[in-house]
């Protein structure tokens, strides 16, 4: 029941944002778009950077690949593709097993060396729970920064 309702939840929050498509991006693309990402914030700070994140023309949204920056408190600072979880404490998420990845994001990030996460993810194209892996790096030495791919069948 618990794994229905985070399924049924992340349905909700990512089915309207995304067009249906199918999985193109690759590991290489995600890693290239998160450090581009963090390369902005750099730039640009925070707040112009999620406008840019968010723009669906612009660089950071690629089909189903697309950035998402938390704080070191896992709250949702910016999602490129549902804004409505800007803001939210996402520090109790838990995948449909059980796993608290949100937090395992934050941990990667933290020990200030990029590595990808693995969780079980509902993919907007096919409604279907699936493997997911995000590639995470810290910015600015507070923002958890990260793009995810679906893993092939």
């Amino acid at each position: 029941m618990k794994a229905y309702l985070i399924a049924s939840l992340a349905t909700m929050l990512l089915a309207p944002a995304l067009p249906v498509f199918a999985q193109t991006a690759s590991k290489a693309e995600a890693i290239a778009l998160v450090d581009k990402a963090v390369a902005t914030i750099q730039k640009k700070g925070i707040d112009e950077a999620c406008k840019d994140f968010a723009d669906p023309k612009g660089d950071f949204i690629h089909g189903d690949l697309y950035v998402f920056v938390q704080d070191a408190q896992m709250m949702m600072v910016c999602h490129a593709v549902t804004p409505k979880m800007n803001g939210k404490d996402m520090s109790q998420l838990k995948d449909a097993n059980g796993k608290a990845f949100v937090q395992e994001m934050r941990d990667v990030a933290q020990s200030k060396k990029p590595g990808w996460v693995d969780y079980v993810w509902v993919n907007p194209a096919t409604k279907a729970l699936e493997n997911k892996t995000s590639y995470i790096r810290l910015a600015e030495g507070k923002y958890t920064i990260g793009a995810g791919i679906y893993k092939p069948k």
